[in-house]
């Protein structure tokens, strides 16, 4: 098959995927609208311990006295007591996907479940709605000790495990969002990675929302014990609607002495989804967290994936691409919190904006008084492609100790008639010109992916630049 082939039945499928939602019966559904009732519900269902149910209720009387953050995108349009906090699509988590349901594998099927499977047979997590569906974890993996399942089944399996570390990083008080992620939380990945040993292959999770006006609160949990090393892989998508959505996540890692941990996203929600996640790690002496994050979908994103450099020589960089198209905000970016001697940190974001779209570049450099012989860099590149687009820059480098080197640069550039009219004369047409300066302007984000990742962050790109996806 040429590649135009393949990039038109990608785009098929992509839009398949995105556009048409899947006639699904849920099992239970707890209905509209956000109350106590509905936090014990969920706890209910789940038939929890009554330590998370408390957990859950504290979390929720927090949520209700949160103020709305003004600082970044526009939240006006968020409903709490027009979505549905609670969907069950399947009463089991298959281990085989032929036992996933049909209606949920073809969903699924559309978005390659099956061949990243094949590709990586150490461990594949697909959440649909408020539950997991599917999970598969090589056998050899477990039988060294990998933990790699939904967090509500680590719950039932683990608790001592998920009660030591369960919102120790992320607290629920943090802010509104991740009081109400703790409150109603569903799904989500628990991952533990027992000292010294190394995952050679990414452990995947996929994550979607299917129905309207539906909120998805998965809570992941990564703890990389002490010389260990993962590499956690996510990617979600929703089909489009009139009404909007609302993702709501919370992710936590440990990175213990020595491990290193790399977590990437590929997201590509429809527009009518508010994305709102909050994301750090705590690392210890020695230790590296890496992220990579691509945001090309949503209709608002607020996200700022955050390293705390713990210990001495701990080290944290966030690798961040954003692409905002019409009706799009991408609020993005990084936050270093430096907390011992010697640590080392990299912010590197680049961000493209058409059609009128709108992206941010929101990032924190803290080093405290006393904390000496730290490093960081800070890079913020963006891309406006026409007059309507617009792109802004939030730095805060809150430097307390002189015995520091610390970086920081921006730029804002266009795309040059030169530079155009030079691959217009190659035979390109304009679309496919703009295509190629934008896929070489996130290169140093898209190389930093595995293989069939970096492949389709290339072709969402190419889609977003025709039209073609949201």
């Amino acid at each position: 098959m040429s590649d135009a082939a393949k990039l038109k039945q990608y785009r098929n499928d992509a839009k398949l995927a995105k556009e048409r939602p899947d006639n699904v019966k849920y099992l239970h559904n707890s209905g509209k609208g956000l109350s106590e009732r509905v936090v014990k519900e969920i706890s209910y269902m789940k038939n929890e311990p009554d330590w998370m149910l408390q957990i859950r209720l504290r979390a929720y009387q927090t949520f209700l006295k949160k103020p709305t953050p003004r600082w970044g995108g526009d939240l006006s349009g968020i409903d709490y007591n027009d979505l549905y906090y609670y969907m069950k699509p399947t009463d089991k988590v298959a281990n085989d996907w032929k036992d996933v349901p049909k209606e949920i594998r073809n969903t699924y099927n559309k978005l390659g479940i099956p061949q990243a499977e094949q590709k990586y047979l150490t461990g594949v997590m697909a959440q649909y709605e408020s539950e997991a569906v599917y999970h598969s974890l090589e056998e050899k993996m477990e039988k060294i000790g990998v933990i790699f399942t939904d967090m509500d089944t680590a719950l039932k399996k683990y608790p001592d495990l998920v009660k030591k570390y369960f919102s120790t990083v992320v607290p629920a008080g943090d802010n509104k969002f991740s009081a109400l992620n703790t409150a109603v939380w569903s799904g989500g990945s628990f991952v533990y990675i027992p000292e010294g040993v190394r995952v050679d292959f990414p452990l995947q999770a996929y994550f979607r929302i299917n129905a309207e006006k539906a909120g998805q609160f998965e809570r992941t949990l990564i703890i990389a014990e002490p010389g260990s090393f993962v590499h956690y892989v996510e990617g979600c998508t929703a089909p489009q609607y009139a009404s909007a959505s609302l993702h709501c996540a919370v992710v936590e890692i440990l990175v213990k002495p020595s491990a290193r941990v790399r977590y990437t996203t590929v997201q590509n929600w429809s527009k009518n989804v508010y994305n709102l996640v909050t994301k750090r790690t705590f690392v210890y002496e020695e230790g590296t967290m890496e992220w990579v994050d691509g945001n090309l979908g949503s209709k608002l994103t607020m996200k700022y994936p955050s390293v705390f450099l713990l210990g001495r020589k701990a080290k944290g960089d966030i690798l961040s691409v954003a692409f905002a198209g019409k009706g799009q905000h991408q609020d993005a970016g990084g936050k270093a919190i430096h907390g011992a001697p010697e640590t080392s940190s990299t912010i590197i974001s680049k961000s493209v904006s058409r059609d009128g779209g709108r992206t941010t570049y929101r990032g924190m450099v803290k080093v405290p008084k006393g904390i000496h012989d730290v490093k960081s860099n800070v890079v913020c590149d963006a891309l406006i492609l026409d007059e309507h687009s617009r792109s802004d820059t939030y730095p805060i480098m809150d430097i307390r100790e002189s015995r520091v080197n610390i970086g920081h640069e921006a730029s804002v550039g266009k795309v040059g008639e030169e530079q155009l009219f030079y691959l217009m004369s190659r035979g390109l047409s304009e679309s496919e010109a703009m295509s190629m300066i934008v896929s070489g302007f996130i290169e140093p984000i898209a190389k930093e992916l595995p293989v069939e990742y970096a492949v389709e962050l290339n072709r969402l790109i190419q889609l977003s630049m025709e039209g073609s996806v949201g």
